[in-house]
């Protein structure tokens, strides 16, 4: 396959080529996916080297387990089943709060004022936080949902749910971060 090839074949059927040892379209993969997966891992751990470490974990256990890859799942659906147990396997071996080394970078418009930056940069500082302060498996559905931007049909797969039960934990979970928000901004939440 010449990498023009490569460049427009899907993830299932490259997948398929690593599963039947064809590994150096991994790579392909990897690039592809990458980013997203470290984003997702930064969001969950505020650390960018955890972050990469885990990313590298999450490619290795892929060109370990490509065996039990079933081309009827959406690769991403299953890479993401694989990410999960990488950061639960990381909160296992801790049993500890991981300390917050840096901010991750949501969005902040660099053309602000500085005084509009200061109060972005407080916003997504407290978003953050309240974040932080809700149930993992919250805010992990959030981070699929809203960062990851994975589908509803995609994260029932995953989570083994149904997809109107996934919608409901989502929104319970957004319900949930709000409150947090305003409890950080100083509201009294009845």
């Amino acid at each position: 396959m010449n990498p023009t090839d490569e460049a427009t074949t899907s993830d299932a059927k490259l997948m398929e080529l690593v599963k039947s040892g064809r590994v150096e379209h991994l790579s392909t993969l990897f690039l592809r996916h990458h980013r997203q997966l470290f984003n997702f891992f930064l969001r969950q751990t505020c650390s960018r080297s955890i972050s990469e470490d885990l990313v590298q974990e999450v490619f290795y256990r892929i060109l370990k387990y490509r065996s039990t890859y079933q081309n009827q799942a959406v690769f991403s659906v299953w890479m993401y089943r694989i990410a999960r147990n990488v950061h639960f396997d990381l909160l296992r071996s801790r049993r500890e709060e991981i300390p917050l080394e840096e901010s991750p970078p949501l969005a902040a418009d660099r053309a602000q004022q500085p005084e509009e930056k200061t109060a972005t940069q407080n916003e997504v500082s407290l978003i953050q936080k309240a974040l932080d302060m809700i149930a993992p498996k919250k805010k992990e559905l959030l981070l699929l949902t809203r960062f990851q931007e994975m589908k509803y049909k995609d994260i029932a797969t995953l989570l083994g749910r149904r997809e109107g039960t996934v919608k409901a934990d989502v929104h319970r979970a957004l319900l949930e971060l709000g409150k947090r928000y305003r409890q950080l901004q100083g509201e009294v939440i009845a």
